[in-house]
């Protein structure tokens, strides 16, 4: 349980008792996340009660720890003029974030109550485009000048680091505002009084376009090991910032929608809990549709094989085990392809090692599944089983049928994600279930024809 919840039930009775002091002095002492985690969990009533107690700069920081329907319910239960104190406090970036889950109508009426400072701050994060790092920055960093010396830097420091994001990086810039270098503020805090920033500058630093994809913003951060990096517009200006803790939570929100989407469901918009029902039905039927309609084709492939089928049902007691095992390679492969993808460690030129690899990984996988299949039928033959004098003919069947769609499974299960990537779609599309739908068509075809192949003249 969260640290803050175990204080609810001593923070609803003093609300109980209009004890607003002892509120606020209690609510004082928790991180601004563990206050947010109590304020969740008040009644609506008194959840606006405490949030007004509370100090203009506190409960800015506290609402950006709150859901977004959290937040938006509070601010209903807030006046104007407190709306706009919480909004101006808060984090450009958790501002942004905000006011891109509201109506149109309803942003423009919140952005009308920012200062002017915040307002144009609010309205050049909303212009860039959805998706994009320019969203996610914030314009609160610290900005110095090569010429300056480090006494002048700890000088400026003082004066206007209160309200950075973080200090744990400088940025240099010219007289134009572009960024020239980004120093640790422990290379200042190490270096004489009277030494030059220009002195300390390597001039060699990392940027982000303000147009670039939030994803490539967190292979940039894993590669880089920043725990914050520069954005600049298309003049190398610096615009803004983005933090790790931002990041973190794209990370986090892309991963979700990458495992959504393997598992065969449009990607949620909102949390589990808090999608509605109908709106959850139509973000997995269509999926379920898609695969419905897909394996509809199984029965078109075992019609073709009817008359093999009537002559050794045999053959249809191994159905199951063929398509399941080339639909489980193809489940994996495509899993594996899709994550490396994300992660960046692999790309299209990389198609032809990958094949070479899957190929031989097929052979294997189904060389060991051949092998057991195989195994299985000669031991059950021994001990009375059902499979008449042909037994090594069904075992070979099964064996070498295993080997070829396992091989298949592999081989499309990886190679379905990186075609989807050359034509411009999301690898994750060509889900688990959409590959083993995929697979259990084929294998059928696969199954029945090595069978006609081995079995021609003894049992069909």
């Amino acid at each position: 349980m969260p640290y803050g919840r175990a204080f609810l039930p001593e923070i609803q009775g003093l609300v109980e008792e209009r004890d607003f002091k002892g509120v606020r002095d209690v609510m004082e002492e928790f991180a601004p996340a563990d206050a947010a985690d109590i304020l969740a969990n008040l009644k609506p009533e008194d959840r606006a009660i405490v949030f007004r107690l509370l100090p203009a700069a506190q409960a800015a920081d506290i609402f950006e720890y709150l859901d977004i329907e959290s937040q938006q319910e509070l601010l209903h239960g807030l006046g104007k003029e407190e709306v706009a104190a919480v909004l101006n406090e808060m984090a450009p970036d958790d501002r942004t974030a905000f006011l891109e889950e509201l109506p149109g109508s309803v942003t423009r009426q919140i952005i009308d109550m920012l200062t002017p400072q915040e307002r144009r701050v609010a309205t050049q994060l909303l212009g860039y485009p959805e998706q994009s790092i320019g969203r996610r920055m914030t314009p609160d960093y610290i900005t110095l000048h090569d010429s300056w010396t480090v006494a002048e830097v700890i000088e400026h420091l003082r004066k206007n680091g209160h309200d950075s994001e973080t200090m744990n990086i400088l940025y240099v810039v010219d007289e134009r505002g572009r960024l020239v270098d980004d120093i640790r503020l422990r290379e200042i805090i190490l270096a004489p009084p009277d030494k030059r920033v220009s002195d300390i500058a390597d001039y060699n630093f990392v940027t982000m376009h303000a147009t670039d994809d939030q994803e490539e913003a967190v292979r940039m951060f894993e590669r880089y090991d920043r725990v914050a990096l520069p954005v600049v517009d298309s003049q190398g200006v610096l615009v803004g910032i983005v933090t790790v803790d931002d990041i973190l939570d794209v990370a986090t929100e892309e991963a979700t929608e990458d495992i959504q989407k393997i598992g065969g469901v449009q990607a949620l918009d909102d949390p589990y809990l808090e999608t509605g029902f109908l709106r959850l039905v139509r973000k997995r039927v269509v999926w379920l549709c898609v695969l419905f309609l897909g394996q509809l084709l199984t029965t078109v492939a075992m019609g073709h094989f009817e008359e093999e089928l009537q002559a050794a049902l045999v053959l249809a007691l191994f159905i199951p085990l063929i398509i399941s095992s080339g639909g489980n390679s193809g489940s994996q492969a495509a899993t594996l392809i899709i994550r490396a993808l994300a992660l960046g460690e692999i790309g299209l030129r990389d198609w032809w090692r990958i094949m070479r690899r899957e190929v031989l990984m097929g052979l294997c996988l189904g060389a060991i599944l051949g092998t057991i299949g195989f195994l299985r039928v000669v031991i059950a033959a021994q001990f009375g089983g059902t499979y008449g004098p042909h037994y090594m003919l069904i075992a070979a069947t099964v064996s070498l049928s295993l080997v070829a769609i396992v091989l298949w499974g592999t081989l499309s299960g990886s190679m379905l994600p990186l075609v989807l990537r050359r034509l411009g779609l999301d690898p994750a599309v060509s889900s688990a279930p959409f590959v083993a739908t995929l697979v259990d068509v084929t294998g059928l075809v696969i199954y029945f024809s090595v069978a006609v192949a081995l079995l021609r003249g003894t049992l069909l």
